[in-house]
């Protein structure tokens, strides 16, 4: 399924570069369903060869691409849940951001929560993204907030029971 399925409210073009000495044969991000938020973006390693990734470790995955985020956009690098599940895969800075003013090589920091070494293979679909718009605050220091029923609690202040 491609962005032309997509039966989206708001189609955005993200513009893509492939890195000095990536492999172009891999294919370019990319929706699995009509109905996904994330395109899965796959490991570009430089050796074309596996990473095996120990229990607890965690390594930069070059994904090959430079990215031309549009101005009031982000794209977020997001773990695959399927990965996270079985494998313990996941994301260290979960969701990543890609700014719109970086050009740079795109990679994914991986981390194995699993038990297990795990092997990273060229060409895995290893993560997914997410275009997001972006709103910027407007940050305002003031001497005093607006009181709501829950006040100053946090860290588990509103209960446990459903």
């Amino acid at each position: 399924a491609g962005a032309e399925n997509c039966r989206c409210a708001v189609m955005t073009t993200l513009r893509l570069m492939w890195d000095d000495g990536a492999d172009t044969t891999l294919p370019l991000p990319n929706y699995q369903t009509t109905g996904a938020a994330g395109a899965d973006i796959c490991a570009n390693l430089s050796d074309r060869e596996t990473l095996t990734l120990a229990s607890g470790a965690r390594a930069l995955i070059p994904t090959g691409l430079r990215m031309a985020v549009p101005e009031g956009f982000e794209v977020q690098v997001r773990p695959r849940s399927g990965l996270a599940l079985k494998n313990g895969i996941a994301l260290v800075n979960s969701p990543g951001t890609i700014d719109s003013d970086y050009r740079g090589p795109v990679g994914l920091i991986v981390i194995n929560h699993g038990a297990e070494p795990f092997e990273i293979t060229h060409g895995m679909r290893i993560a997914q993204i997410v275009m997001a718009a972006v709103t910027q605050a407007d940050f305002t220091l003031v001497t005093s907030l607006d009181e709501t029923a829950r006040g100053d609690g946090g860290f588990g202040s509103t209960g446990t029971s459903a």
